[in-house]
């Protein structure tokens, strides 16, 4: 995704198309935007699951980073980089 990201910015870079008149503008720019945040999305993803394997190397995985107790097993499931326990979760 950040290749393709890196090939529409890099396509447009040279182009004269204008966003606002040309009619396929909006069309680019909107394109921009969705890839764009698609790629922040993977790259806070990736971040919350390297964050989980650093708890889980330093043995603290599982356990809310709020009150300490253990996270249930469901929440874990549902959400398998959770921090705190569904209390602290709100």
């Amino acid at each position: 995704m950040e290749e393709d990201l890196r090939r529409l910015v890099e396509a447009s870079r040279d182009s004269n198309a204008d966003d606002e008149h040309d009619p396929e503008g909006q069309t680019i720019a909107y394109e921009r935007s969705q890839l764009m945040a698609l790629t922040d999305g993977l790259r806070t993803r990736l971040a919350e699951l390297d964050a989980a394997g650093e708890r889980v190397a330093a043995g603290t995985y599982g356990r809310c980073e709020v009150c300490g107790e253990p996270i249930p097993v469901e929440r874990l499931e549902a959400r398998p980089t959770a921090r705190t326990c569904v209390t602290h979760a709100r």
